[in-house]
């Protein structure tokens, strides 16, 4: 495939653009290009960064020049490569009871829906991981059922607990400590999707897979605690490349 370009960012950046639309083909051609430039360790590349549709390539300009890094990437673009990252497809916890669902009710009439369809709908689909974004580990991940999609809230929250579990268009994600957020709020998951003091940092990495596993508020309580003593990660298994 040729589609795709190549674009300047400042004098140390490159950015590579596939299409123009949150789309998994065009994520799989990103996720593959950032996985066959961590393969190559091209002279001078200092970050990948992988998004939705792009992927920006950082570089110090005292080793190599753009036009330089420019042909070397095109050569790599739709190679197979295989990263040193594993896909993964979690099993993450996630209670949707009203106590840990501040919006789950409302999304539930908006859509002419009960709140377990609701839940329902949302635990019975695998997400896939496009980007990591806003702050550090939060997992932007689609593809949401149009029965749930809706916009983003026309009153935004100050503070979102962490844990909260939300949606917002076609996308679903999981706010790893407390910040400001517009999206809706059906559910919390005990799990810590961001840590500091590990090597890998954020739980989840793009191209993963999510599925989500309705707990009462019992179980939420047993797992946090476990979670709070680090004796608890999600149960994950290997995606096929």
């Amino acid at each position: 495939m040729a589609d795709f370009r190549i674009l300047k960012a400042a004098d140390s950046a490159l950015v590579i653009e596939f299409g123009s639309a949150i789309d998994r083909k065009i994520s799989d051609r990103v996720l593959a290009l950032a996985a066959a430039l961590e393969q190559a360790r091209l002279p001078g590349v200092t970050e990948v960064i992988a998004t939705f549709r792009s992927l920006s390539v950082n570089y110090d300009p005292l080793t190599t020049t753009g036009s330089e890094l420019e042909q070397a990437i095109a050569a790599f673009v739709d190679q197979p490569a295989q990263s040193t990252h594993r896909k993964r497809l979690w099993a993450i916890p996630a209670c949707y009871d009203p106590k840990f669902a501040p919006d789950i009710e409302e999304v539930a009439k908006a859509k002419g829906l009960s709140v377990s369809e609701v839940a329902a709908l949302h635990a019975g689909t695998q997400y896939h991981v496009y980007m990591i974004g806003f702050v550090p580990g939060y997992p932007y991940m689609g593809d949401l059922p149009e029965k749930l999609q809706l916009p983003r809230r026309s009153d935004p929250r100050l503070r979102v607990p962490p844990g909260s579990l939300a949606i917002a268009t076609s996308m679903t994600a999981v706010y790893p400590y407390e910040s400001p957020g517009g999206w809706h709020l059906i559910g919390t998951s005990p799990v810590r999707f961001f840590d500091a003091a590990s090597a890998r940092g954020s739980l989840l990495g793009p191209g993963d897979g999510v599925r989500f596993e309705p707990v009462t508020p019992e179980e939420f309580d047993r797992i946090r605690k476990a979670v709070d003593r680090n004796d608890y990660i999600p149960d994950s298994t290997e995606l096929a490349a």
